[in-house]
């Protein structure tokens, strides 16, 4: 597994404690499933930006030019 994987795994995790947090809490239900459905909708896409954005290095690359 990549490192970008293993990174939004742990995101993923995260969210889950998260979402169960707030459902203990009995915010959820006071927001509606409809809300909470788009909430977590938007903490994936989150995820998935911050993890792509965090991945591959940047390298400078030279090239010698032949005469």
């Amino acid at each position: 597994m990549k490192w970008t994987g293993l990174y939004f795994l742990g995101y993923v995790i995260f969210m889950v404690g998260l979402f169960l947090a707030l459902w203990k809490l009995d915010v959820l239900g006071h927001l509606g499933t409809t809300w909470t459905v788009i909430l977590a909708v938007l903490a994936v896409g989150f995820g998935i930006m911050i993890a792509v954005s965090g991945s591959g290095e940047k390298k400078v690359v030279e090239v010698d030019h032949k005469q």
